[in-house]
């Protein structure tokens, strides 16, 4: 009963990874891209985003409690689960190992994060605007720690729908396992090029 119940969690935990959390991490990075195009065309991206229909009901059970159940969960799988790497040293061992390491850095980052934002616009303490974020990134200290961050969330997502392609039985074969590889590596590249590029323009104005 024990080991289903398991089964079950791990499985929830996978799946939420991907959908809504992956999905939203694409999304909040592909709005947040926005700024590069100016500070309206970013004010205007978040107020659409912001006056969304039910959005604070959307935030609790699409975001924040997915996150919650993943993030608790994540923590007990890295304390637990075995890492081999200085025996085997296999690509996927290592990725094993890093998802590992950025689970705990994306934690970090995100729990301060929504701190510095979405608790301080519900304080009354900011606005949700382009001078937000800028006025946080101009310290070279924050764009460094959003940087790593946003890299580690970036990858934490594009390597564990790897993992959720292969759990859920969508990649069986070595063969499309290894198009899974390559198309995950892209999926990184890219959406890390968004959220890097947004944080230069938010620090930098270029």
């Amino acid at each position: 009963m024990a080991e289903q119940r398991e089964f079950f969690y791990r499985r929830l935990h996978s799946f939420l990874g991907v959908v809504p959390i992956g999905i939203f991490l694409v999304q909040h990075l592909v709005v947040n891209h926005f700024a590069v195009y100016g500070e309206e065309s970013f004010n205007q991206a978040a107020g659409f985003m912001a006056g969304l229909p039910f959005v604070l009901l959307l935030e609790i059970f699409v975001i924040y409690l997915p996150i919650l159940f993943h993030a608790i969960l994540g923590v007990y799988i890295v304390f637990t689960a075995r890492n081999n790497v200085s025996r085997y040293g296999f690509f996927r061992n290592w990725m094993f190992k890093i998802q590992r390491i950025t689970g705990i850095i994306t934690l970090v980052f995100l729990v301060w994060h929504v701190f510095e934002t979405r608790v301080q616009i519900g304080l009354g303490n900011a606005e949700l605007d382009y001078s937000l974020m800028e006025g946080i990134l101009t310290n070279p200290f924050m764009f460094w720690f959003y940087v790593i961050g946003v890299l580690s969330a970036v990858f934490h997502f594009a390597n564990g729908l790897w993992s959720f392609l292969v759990t859920w039985g969508i990649t069986q074969s070595p063969k499309s396992q290894q198009i899974s590889t390559y198309a995950c590596i892209g999926i990184f590249l890219v959406v890390s090029y968004l959220g890097v590029r947004t944080l230069i323009q938010f620090a930098y104005g270029v």
